[in-house]
């Protein structure tokens, strides 16, 4: 049988069920969500991931505190049912498709109750396709929207509310990306394989600006947009313009030290000026994670605790590769604002002088 709930709703996009997601085995289905209180503390992220092929879900929820990234990794058999949105003790909600969600928590000495309200209509990013030589590696559809928290995380029996304007960014994509077990087939002779993400969803009092980049090792450019969203904005409201980020590596990793964003806004150009003042490893929500990797099969159910030190992670480990660093944002002309800048560079990359697979700045 492959009848499931989704097959009463009018979601079909092919004269199968909704349970066959087309033919490519990588394909996948994803939320994520992350939040800070205004100054940057409290943080904390979320993810879900289904792979209808491996059929396997996945969820994480990651907070930190005292400089301890706590997190809770969970994983289960799929089962075709793709509207059961629960693996085990972490469940999403959906209350008012595109403008409210919740994240609900009950793990291990890791509970959380946390609604998440966007500030505007979601941004829909360009279609990302990518190749490396012949092989397709990315081919998928992403929306993003900044918003507020409202709510509660519990961490071995401390329970803290979301301070007043808790803010941060939550996105959806599906389509097809590496997940699941690694394919160890060779891409071809003379093919380098090479990706360098940056991204920074930026919260001021009134508006939110949007920028990402994808380049591949020689620094081209493959996919990029940068928006102005408006407060209560609706998608005619946005503002469609063009970035450019200027990132210095932090020495000895592959993070980034600083940066300064440079955007065409509607009454000119803006400077943005990004000042770091923490850390957040991708990792806790399987990302680059050798263990909890997106899509890996693991059993029935499976969840797991894993908690570190920050300041023990090294940055020459490549499952440490990938960050998120909350960030302080100055504008020279819309004042101050606050932000994530997350990175990964995987391979070599020319603009930064990163020569060999794993050279670090």
């Amino acid at each position: 049988m492959v009848l499931t709930k989704c097959d009463d709703y009018p979601l079909h996009q092919t004269p199968e069920p909704v349970a066959y997601a087309g033919t490519d085995r990588n394909f996948y289905d994803r939320y994520f969500f992350n939040g800070y209180a205004g100054d940057g503390s409290g943080f904390f992220a979320a993810a879900m991931g289904i792979y209808p092929h491996l059929n396997v879900a996945d969820a994480h929820f990651c907070v930190i505190r005292d400089g301890v990234q706590h997190n809770l990794h969970a994983s289960r058999e799929l089962g075709m049912e793709r509207l059961d949105m629960q693996v085990g003790p972490i469940r999403i909600e959906i209350i008012e498709p595109l403008q409210k969600l919740r994240v609900i928590v009950d793990g291990d000495g890791i509970k959380a109750e946390i609604t998440f309200t966007g500030r505007a209509f979601p941004i829909e990013e360009p279609r990302f396709i990518h190749r490396i030589g012949p092989r397709t590696f990315m081919d998928y559809t992403r929306m993003t929207q900044n918003g507020h928290y409202t709510g509660w995380i519990e961490v071995d029996g401390v329970r803290m509310d979301c301070a007043p304007g808790t803010m941060g960014t939550r996105d959806r994509s599906w389509g097809v990306r590496p997940v699941g077990s690694r394919d160890e087939q060779p891409h071809g002779t003379g093919v380098v394989p090479g990706f360098f993400w940056q991204w920074t969803p930026l919260n001021f009092a009134d508006r939110s600006v949007f920028f990402h980049v994808n380049a591949d090792a020689r620094g081209h450019q493959w996919n990029t947009r940068a928006v102005i969203a408006p407060d209560g904005a609706g998608p005619e409201a946005l503002f469609d313009t063009e970035g450019e980020m200027a990132a210095p590596l932090t020495p000895g990793t592959r993070w980034p030290r600083d940066g300064v964003l440079t955007i065409a806004g509607p009454d000119g150009p803006e400077t943005l000026t990004l000042t770091p003042v923490g850390r957040f490893q991708m990792r806790g929500l399987g990302y680059t994670s050798p263990k909890w990797n997106h899509g890996l099969y693991h059993g029935p159910l499976v969840v797991e605790r894993e908690d570190f030190g920050l300041e023990q992670c090294s940055p020459g480990s490549m499952d440490n590769y990938h960050v998120q660093l909350p960030c302080k944002v100055t504008s020279d002309k819309h004042g101050e604002g606050f932000g994530v800048f997350e990175q990964l560079i995987i391979g070599p990359y020319a603009p930064m002088g990163l020569k060999e697979f794993m050279d670090l700045g």
